[in-house]
């Protein structure tokens, strides 16, 4: 009886730990959720209408879908690569292993800068004035912007969005290269494997599935970004989080319930996205263990 009764407790105690979160996940994430879904479906009084899923479907709002999943699978590309090197450098290159925890330090806090910080750091380095853009001018005779280069474009805004993809690549990947066993490798030369047969035939498929689920979390980390694409751009490049806060804020484009759908449809794409992620994370767990 008594311990029945103690078990009771601990189990109400445990529940009262996660309860702060539950309580912020239903205020701030499912409730806001339902809302912006249920306002989807409706008109503005409120009568059920598919006219707004349909306005998804105009050649101005599928143009803004596809500069954003474009972006976001530049940007998550380039974090990829550049990630995936820094961080099979950290883990298995020959670098201090001191630096490793200054990188993972500075990878922790650079994934999280973003918003007008962020903007504001890249005009100050890149844009017409920036310093990056002045030495190129004044020391090396190079015309950065002349050549072509705009830092409110597609390309400016793939780069900006590169500094907090690869950090966040070193962080998911590095676990992953950690969980390469060095018997793996041993196995793989006395049979005769070659450094580039040992990634290609072993190491590579092993880290496929964290590879891809890391892309997949970074093209849904960039797809709904507007921070630092609405400081950086304003309303230049018609991505949909910009066309969202348009409609929703009051714009001339104002148009409440077809924001509500926009959204709907950020969900549905980075829905979509995080499933894959979460498939291919529980996949390459399995093969870690």
């Amino acid at each position: 009886m008594q311990a029945n009764k103690a078990d009771r407790h601990r189990i109400l105690f445990d529940w009262l730990g996660i309860a702060p979160f539950m309580l912020f996940a239903l205020m701030f994430l499912i409730i806001p959720t339902l809302y912006l879904v249920t306002g989807a479906f409706q008109d503005a009084e409120g009568n059920v209408t598919l006219v707004n899923i349909a306005g998804l479907f105009t050649d101005k709002i599928m143009s803004s879908f596809s500069i954003s999943i474009r972006i976001s699978i530049a940007s998550a590309i380039g974090g990829i690569l550049l990630g995936f090197y820094l961080a099979w450098a950290l883990v298995l290159g020959g670098l201090p292993p001191a630096l490793r925890g200054a990188v993972m330090t500075f990878c922790g806090v650079a994934s999280n800068f973003a918003g007008v910080p962020l903007a504001f750091a890249f005009l100050a380095t890149l844009g017409r004035l920036g310093l990056i853009t002045m030495v190129l001018r004044d020391w090396f005779g190079f015309n950065l912007y002349a050549s072509g280069f705009n830092l409110l474009s597609f390309t400016g805004l793939t780069l900006t969005y590169m500094y907090f993809q690869i950090p966040l690549m070193v962080l998911i990947i590095t676990p992953a290269l950690e969980g390469l066993r060095k018997e793996w490798r041993e196995a793989a030369e006395s049979l005769g494997a070659s450094h580039f047969q040992y990634w290609t035939k072993v190491a590579l498929p092993i880290l496929f599935p964290s590879i891809a689920g890391a892309f997949m979390l970074l093209f849904a980390n960039a797809f709904g970004a507007i921070a630092t694409a609405y400081s950086l751009t304003g309303s230049s490049l018609n991505i949909v989080p910009i066309q969202l806060y348009a409609q929703i804020r009051g714009d001339v484009l104002h148009n409440a319930n077809l924001g509500y759908a926009l959204a709907f449809g950020m969900i549905v794409v980075t829905g979509i996205s995080n499933l894959i992620y979460i498939t291919l994370r529980v996949r390459a767990e399995r093969w870690q263990k």
